[in-house]
């Protein structure tokens, strides 16, 4: 019999009724308009100024090293995210990588010294210069930024700007200025591949929607001229080899015309043998002279179209659009979630002596179970 008293009244505990908790949220109905409405009003005081940003994105589909073989087995391959195409490939530098050479300092150092211009005209310069004076920022976070600012050049030993006038980046060695602008670089220029077709999309966040464009198609521009000279690196070095060579020989057979006309023209009218027989001798070294440069001219032409067989096509799938509606911040969305999150912390907040009570087993939980049951 007490097992079972035990029992039930441990089955009361066990549960919450909602009738109870509804009706004591009801009764603090004008505690939630309070916080709701201060929430409401410093959600709009922060997310209205802050700026406005634009999302634009290009694909690109590059032509590969090598014809992809295996049938089915590479579609099935694929599916799985396996690009067995890419592992049958001569080249070494899979469309994976693409990201990767995208996020170096030297790819994005060029990407800093291209012109911009806004969409209003008001802004031309370099992109460079744009990061620098151009970006706008919240003004409510201007504390916040003053602080940490003032804390970091406490702290850092580089005080160093991030370039003077006329001056370039080094790549290879960044100032602290420098690398939080690589870094932003970084997080507003982004590539992506997908595996299974090898397709490269490229999407640019900015500030201004005319510049995302300017950025996306100079960033493509940039990972094709890039694709292009890895790919033909090996037959533009044969084909300058052969160029050399084959400007050599002309120079050569060129000395030796020279030498075999100013000799024929010195010893006109002569019928000596030994004078006919250098006269000979000097005509087939020119002849020499000529075969080895066709020799080489033909090398030459035949390096120049493995440089042009070499050199990838690419395919612009979808082109780079001026935005029309900036992606972020989602004003509403953001005012929603902070006046959820106001809800909670406010139920948490009514309901915290309870819920102490529920987690250490003392006290009255009569506002959790039916006292009616």
């Amino acid at each position: 019999m007490d097992k079972n008293n035990n029992k039930k009244s441990l089955d009361k505990s066990d549960y919450i009724d909602l009738r109870v908790v509804i009706a004591k949220l009801w009764q603090r109905k004008w505690l939630f308009v309070k916080v709701w409405t201060a929430t409401f009003i410093l959600s709009c005081i922060y997310i209205l100024p802050q700026p406005r940003e634009y999302v634009t994105s290009l694909t690109l589909a590059p032509e590969m090293g090598s014809q992809q073989t295996g049938g089915s087995l590479s579609s099935i391959a694929s599916s799985f995210g396996f690009d067995l195409g890419s592992m049958q490939s001569e080249d070494a530098f899979y469309p994976e990588l693409y990201p990767d050479v995208m996020s170096t300092n030297e790819f994005l150092t060029g990407l800093l010294y291209t012109d911009v211009k806004s969409i209003e005209g008001e802004i031309d310069t370099t992109y460079l210069c744009y990061l620098m004076k151009y970006q706008k920022k919240n003004p409510i976070t201007f504390p916040f930024r003053w602080c940490r600012g003032m804390l970091s050049k406490m702290l850092e030993d580089d005080a160093a700007t991030v370039t003077q006038p006329g001056a370039r980046i080094n790549p290879r060695r960044l100032s602290k200025n420098e690398d939080n602008i690589m870094a932003l670089v970084r997080e507003n220029v982004m590539c992506d591949v997908d595996t299974k077709t090898d397709i490269i999309t490229i999407t640019v966040k900015d500030q201004d929607p005319q510049i995302c464009v300017t950025i996306a198609d100079t960033a493509c521009a940039q990972l094709q001229e890039f694709i292009t000279q890895y790919r033909t690196k090996k037959a533009t070095k044969d084909m300058e080899y052969y160029k050399q060579l084959m400007d050599s020989a002309k120079q050569e057979y060129d000395r030796s015309v020279k030498e075999y006309s100013r000799y024929c023209d010195a010893h006109q009218n002569i019928i000596l043998q030994a004078y006919v027989s250098e006269r000979d001798e000097l005509e087939n070294t020119m002849q020499t002279k000529l075969n080895t440069y066709n020799a080489m001219h033909t090398q030459y032409q035949a390096a120049k179209a493995k440089v042009q067989e070499r050199t990838p096509a690419f395919t612009m799938l979808k082109s780079a659009s001026v935005p029309i509606k900036p992606a972020s911040p989602k004003r509403m969305i953001f005012v929603a979630t902070m006046l959820f999150l106001a809800f909670f912390v406010t139920c948490g907040w009514i309901f915290r002596n309870d819920i102490k009570a529920q987690l250490l087993g003392t006290g009255d939980d009569t506002t959790y179970n039916n006292p009616t049951d």
